[in-house]
């Protein structure tokens, strides 16, 4: 280029009219376009940054070079003070160049024999940034012909930020802003009068002042920098006594920075959409803002710290909070650590698909509760069932018989939640989870089916947060939004009502007439729902609490499983613990619905008290129903008729009869329980219902297809053997027919067509054996154990 220039600049002097101003001006206009400066017109790199500004990531430019791009109001007026005053003081007023200034330093080196004072401008500093030169005569007038091009083509404002900007700081830190977070920690907003003056005088030799290397010379030469502030009064002689106390020292640049998948995840973004930028100026070009909150970042990650080392090799760790709403993440950990390769860090589990498994419950409820079909203490039967051919079992492979829709979601019941998701379809409530922005992704050519609500399909971290915001924004639920002009997308996921009781049952156990109570003294309220995938593989917990929608996901990214990780154990303390930690703030909502009311209803029957008669309520309640509808219990799926029943009681033998077997046979009219649930009922209960034994004398034409238990009495008392602390019961079961599902205590032991099981028992006290067959005929012996 500079041979190209001399040839331009003969071409001018062979024409015979250099003693024309306007001709020599022309050619130096033709030079100036011929040979622009390179001033930076793309991106150089790209940093991340928080809410507040602060710098989350970056990626340095095609140069290899590290910058945070600021103007002038971004930084310290100490900073701008002392860099004027001290590097050019006359910037505001020459063209670029200082005559006074180089006059001074060529006198200086002529009488001297070496450079004293180098004379440069501001602008001749930044030319030099963008474009180096040697440090020679040559490389000093090709300096100042750059200096001159740039004030031709910027304004101070323009050149100063450029300056600011590309000012080299030793290594592949340039710019003041990424020199004062590199050694000094903090912004270029908030810098000291000593470390302006530091970072003032860095790039006049910026490998031998670096403060991580070289602290006591870059010491020395700071407190020139204070001193000429002084002499000038610039600065009074007591500020700059303060700062000439401050010893200089610092890190090398550091390499760790927060957020750095979230960060990474919108560099991603960015580079995609790289079209977004075309006439922008530098900076905006150059920095991508996202809605991430320092403070709620850096404790997220610290905690993810603490608890990674509780955790087995190879486990990682995932967690996002948001503003309910306004849908913004405040914090974003998108692994366990990033600096473990062990533990899969560059792979993003805020995004990655996985299986929920329960944490989707809370949608099934609500949706019942929406169809009208169910209030919050309907009766369910968490009860052995098969639901053509699918036999969904409880993680602790028990049953509790019957239990209400608050104690089956807040227990994560599963036989409730699929025998409500047969009712409703699994088709139907996969299309409104997915309206809504939960979408499950299921095998190609696979229908939804039941197994949907224990974890047969695949969803995000991300996704499950932005539904469960739900339950805090009155059914609406969002898409995280990460970066501050990302669109605001919500859908409606619930009803208002529905959303209250949902999470009253999350928060308190859904019980109305008991006011709210805290797990602590800490005041803060979580609501909450854990989840584990088969295997183990997934460990989950996503809640509301305050004004934050949070989530947390524990697991191996590669699927492996984790035997005695589950969500209640791993995932739910840790959420708790972030819940704890976040900034206090009261509920978004708080007001119930208007359409959300409490009413006394009875078990067995479901229905409001005060329609109920007397004899007929065994178990009253306080629910929550929505839209004054309190619907009765689910039909019984073994029973076809109503749960109110009509029998006949011989008056002599009180036991069961018919009016052809005994005229004068008694009737009676009694609440049953769902079929499934009456091998729960103690038999006092039985008694009271009417469920005696038939009359020996009558037909049991009810018989037909029914179960007995074999080998052992009702109430029998059993006592073990003389030095043997087990007793062996072995029972057979007559009749039934397919799969018989055997119960110890209400807890399943046994599965299959098999009809004879033994069991052992080995502690003392009333126990009781019940096996259920495929058809829903139940057969139950309870005995006592006592141990000699």
């Amino acid at each position: 280029m500079h041979s190209r220039f001399k040839a331009v600049f003969h071409w001018c002097r062979q024409h015979k009219l250099r003693a024309s101003a306007a001709f020599f001006l022309s050619c130096l206009l033709l030079l100036d376009q011929l040979f622009p400066p390179p001033i930076p017109v793309d991106a150089p790199g790209l940093v991340v940054v928080a809410r507040d500004g602060t710098p989350l990531r970056g990626w340095p430019d095609a140069d290899g070079m590290w910058r945070y791009p600021v103007t002038p109001a971004q930084v310290s007026p100490k900073y701008l003070d002392a860099l004027l005053t001290y590097e050019d003081r006359w910037f505001y007023w020459h063209p670029g160049v200082n005559p006074l200034a180089l006059g001074r330093a060529a006198w200086q080196w002529l009488r001297h024999g070496e450079i004293i004072s180098g004379g440069s401008t501001l602008t001749m500093q930044a030319a030099r940034a963008i474009e180096p030169v040697p440090h020679s005569l040559s490389g000093k007038l090709r300096q100042i012909l750059r200096a001159i091009q740039l004030e031709l083509r910027l304004s101070k404002r323009e050149i100063l930020t450029l300056y600011l900007n590309h000012a080299p700081m030793g290594g592949i830190v340039e710019g003041v802003e990424m020199a004062s977070r590199s050694y000094l920690g903090k912004s270029a907003t908030q810098l000291s009068s000593a470390e302006a003056a530091l970072l003032v005088v860095l790039p006049q030799a910026p490998s031998r002042l670096r403060p991580d290397r070289h602290p006591e010379l870059a010491q020395k030469f700071r407190d020139k920098v204070l001193r000429r502030m002084a002499q000038l009064r610039h600065w009074s002689a007591t500020e700059v006594e303060d700062a000439l106390i401050e010893r200089v020292g610092a890190n090398p640049p550091r390499a760790a920075w927060l957020a750095p998948l979230a960060a990474e995840r919108l560099h991603q973004a960015a580079r995609r959409d790289r079209a977004r930028a075309v006439g922008k100026n530098l900076i905006e070009a150059t920095i991508v803002r996202s809605t991430l909150d320092r403070e709620v970042q850096t404790m997220l990650e610290r905690m993810l710290s603490d608890k990674v080392g509780q955790l087995p090799r190879f486990v990682s760790m995932a967690a996002l909070v948001m503003d309910s709403k306004t849908m913004e993440v405040l914090g974003y950990a998108g692994s366990a650590d990033f600096s473990d390769a062990r533990r899969f860090n560059h792979v993003d589990m805020v995004r990655g698909i996985r299986s929920p498994g329960s944490t989707l419950k809370p949608f099934l409820y609500a949706m019942a509760l929406d169809d009208g079909i169910i209030h919050s203490e309907s009766l369910l039967a968490d009860t052995p069932q098969s639901f053509s051919g699918y036999d969904p079992g409880n993680f602790q492979a028990n049953f509790s018989g019957p239990v209400s829709v608050s104690e089956a979601l807040q227990r994560s019941l599963n036989v409730p939640a699929v025998d409500l998701l047969d009712r409703i379809g699994a088709t139907r409530f996969t299309a409104r989870l997915s309206s809504a922005g939960l979408r499950l992704r299921l095998p190609k050519d696979v229908e939804p089916n039941l197994s949907v609500i224990l974890g047969g399909a695949g969803t995000s971290l991300e996704e499950l947060v932005g539904a469960y915001r739900s339950l805090a924004m009155g059914g609406m639920a969002g898409a995280p939004r990460i970066t501050p002009d990302a669109p605001a997308r919500e859908a409606r996921m619930m009803s208002a009502g529905a959303a209250f009781i949902i999470r009253s049952i999350l928060e308190s156990g859904g019980h109305p007439d008991q006011p709210f109570v805290e797990a602590d003294n800490s005041g803060v309220r979580l609501a909450w729902k854990t989840g584990t995938s088969y295997g183990f593989r997934d460990a989950w917990a996503v809640g509301v609490s305050g004004r934050y929608t949070l989530g947390v996901w524990i697991g191996r990214p590669d699927g492996t499983p984790n035997p005695g990780f589950f969500g209640a154990n791993v995932a739910a303390p840790l959420l708790q613990q972030i819940a704890l930690a976040l900034p206090r703030s009261e509920p978004l909502s708080q007001v119930r619905p208007k359409d959300v009311s409490v009413a006394q209803i009875c078990w067995p029957l479901g229905v409001a008290a005060s329609q109920t008669a007397a004899e007929h309520c065994h178990q009253k309640r306080s629910a929550w129903i929505l839209r004054d509808t309190i619907p009765p219990t689910l039909p019984d799926r073994l029973r076809a008729r109503s749960l109110v029943e009509t029998i006949w009681i011989d008056p002599i033998s009180h036991l069961r009869t018919t009016p052809a077997c005994h005229p004068q046979a008694q009737q009676r009219e009694v609440a049953r329980w769902p079929a499934l649930l009456e091998a729960w009922l103690t038999p006092q209960q039985k008694l009271e219902l009417g469920l005696v034994p038939w009359s020996p004398d009558c037909p049991q034409i009810h018989s037909v297809g029914s179960i007995r238990l074999m080998g052992l009495n009702q109430d029998s008392r059993l006592r073990t053997v003389p030095g043997k602390s087990d007793i062996p019961v072995t029972l057979d079961a007559v009749g039934g027919s397919g799969q018989h599902y055997w119960l110890l205590d209400g807890r399943q032991v046994a599965l299959g067509p098999k009809k004879r099981q033994t069991f052992v028992i080995n502690s003392a006290g009333e126990h009781s054996i019940t096996v259920i067959d495929a058809a829903g005929h139940v057969a139950s012996v309870s005995f006592s154990v006592d141990k000699r």
